[in-house]
């Protein structure tokens, strides 16, 4: 019984660090904090994901937390690549296709 309470607990901490980096995207003062700071959400959910699991006994959620890192990965990659150069897909002017 107290093992749910901290898990519940460690939700609730978990959820509102969510929304202070939900704040840091939104007001960020340049590209590249907000960029970390969705970064760190895509942390988090996988966390959330994880205390859920462990709360329902559930085994199975790995597979969903692979998927949400991989995503965030993604995310962050691409948006390190704007940041870099200014487009995310780079086209040759010569390829005629």
């Amino acid at each position: 019984m107290t093992h749910n309470i901290f898990i519940v607990i460690a939700l609730i901490i978990v959820v509102l660090s969510m929304l202070a980096m939900l704040v840091r995207v939104i007001l960020g003062p340049s590209l590249a904090d907000r960029v970390v700071a969705l970064d760190a959400i895509g942390l988090q959910l996988m966390a959330v994901i994880a205390l859920f699991s462990i709360l329902l006994n559930i085994k199975y959620m790995i597979v969903v937390i692979l998927m949400v890192g991989i995503l965030a990965f993604l995310g962050t990659a691409v948006f390190s690549k704007f940041m870099d150069e200014g487009k995310v897909i780079k086209h040759d002017s010569n390829d005629r296709h």
